[in-house]
């Protein structure tokens, strides 16, 4: 599989993305999407706890996602949970923010 990395951004926040030649599509780091979404200062506690409860319910674009090696901030590339453009769009459902609509819409320039 033959993967590129790229930092996309989104209102000058950073989403680490990859795009697969395989697949043919983009992967998207979800804690940065979380990050943007909620502004938390810790999103990656924030996608652990929707995580969990997302999965409680039976949601299946949660047991679907996948993990990539990317590129951290210190530099090196650990295995971070990413979706797909469509799996994004149900996990932003979940998520109450009134960024997700502005979000939805760069997304579909971007991917």
């Amino acid at each position: 599989m033959t993967q590129h990395n790229k930092i996309q951004l989104f209102e000058e926040k950073k989403v680490r993305a990859i795009w697969d030649d395989e697949a043919e599509k983009w992967y998207f780091s979800i804690v940065d999407v979380v990050a943007v979404l909620t502004e938390s200062p810790n999103p990656r506690n924030y996608w652990k706890v929707l995580k969990h409860r997302l999965i409680k319910e039976g949601n299946e674009s949660v047991t679907n996602c996948n993990q990539l090696k990317m590129l951290s901030s210190d530099g090196k590339r650990y295995k971070t949970d990413v979706a797909d453009t469509e799996q994004l769009f149900r996990l932003i459902q979940s998520i109450p923010s009134p960024k997700a609509e502005p979000f939805k819409q760069w997304m579909a320039q971007v991917a």
